[in-house]
């Protein structure tokens, strides 16, 4: 018989979308509901994860925390230096309080949570409500036991890629955090360029969430790395090879370049100085 009671507590400030993707992540993988638990100021959100997951939630963020062995810190980094303020004093002394906020570094969250206080960085994405997420972990300044304790809770929802230099975050953030959208905005545009060519909008945006589909699963098999598994799909004179060189003609990995270095230029402006917002959490 399994001890739900051996798991660990853990308390989500913020109950909205990546908080939603990590409880059902967790729950699904056989996390029990009655160890998790989610603050966020608004009323319905609150009522909405209640319903959906079955985890006890809270308008203040004090009395989620309270026992917690691991905290995860799901806001909006404008709010993020009143929120750690608020739960300073309600954390156990052994607990991990782990932000998924954009841009902001430990050094801020430790000038507000005490500098004994146990702090990790991850940068997961949406998949993890799906078990197909990735996270970027940095965690240094935590014990070998807490690193592994962080590291579990985010390989139950995905996969996790340690980073060793806290700098590189934002990249994960502008690569992985952000990257879902850029998959999606590809396929979108590829479902209206079938319309376009003379298919119905059912077929066409079948037909390009599964294509979507099939080539992340042919990369997570690691097989080959992306630009292989493109040659190996690109027959000389043929229709890819045409597809490909007017991408290549409108400079399509520039804009790539572009999108990145602008999500990276956003975390770093996020990690910047305070913003006002609710003391009990945003997402």
């Amino acid at each position: 018989m399994n001890d739900d009671s051996a798991k660990p507590l853990i308390a989500m400030i913020g109950a909205g979308n990546m908080s939603r993707a990590i409880i059902g992540g967790l729950i699904a993988r056989g996390h029990p509901a009655e160890r998790l638990a989610a603050a966020d100021p608004d009323a319905e959100t609150r009522d909405a994860a209640a319903r959906e997951f079955g985890v006890a939630t809270h308008a203040e963020n004090q009395r989620a925390v309270a026992g917690a062995d691991i905290v995860v810190l799901a806001v909006k980094p404008q709010v993020i230096d009143r929120v750690t303020e608020s739960i300073a004093s309600a954390l156990r002394g052994d607990c991990v309080v782990v932000s998924v906020a954009a841009g902001v570094p430990v050094s801020r969250l430790r000038a507000r949570l005490g500098d004994a206080t146990a702090v990790a960085r991850v940068m997961p994405n949406t998949p993890a409500l799906h078990g197909a997420g990735a996270a970027g972990m940095f965690a240094a300044g935590c014990s070998q036991a807490q690193q592994r304790a962080v590291r579990t809770l985010f390989e139950a929802v995905g996969k996790v890629f340690e980073i060793e230099d806290e700098a590189l975050m934002d990249a994960v953030t502008a690569v992985s955090g952000s990257g879902p959208a850029y998959f999606f905005a590809l396929a979108e545009a590829l479902a209206e360029a079938g319309q376009a060519a003379g298919l119905n909008r059912e077929t066409a945006e079948g037909l390009a969430a599964q294509t979507a589909t099939g080539a992340g699963v042919m990369l997570g098999a690691g097989d080959a790395p992306a630009a292989e598994l493109r040659r190996r799909v690109t027959s000389p004179g043929g229709t890819t090879a045409a597809a490909l060189a007017a991408l290549e003609r409108n400079d399509f990995a520039g804009i790539v370049h572009a999108a990145v270095d602008a999500a990276v230029e956003r975390g770093r402006e996020l990690g910047g100085p305070a913003a006002t917002g609710d003391p009990r959490g945003d997402s």
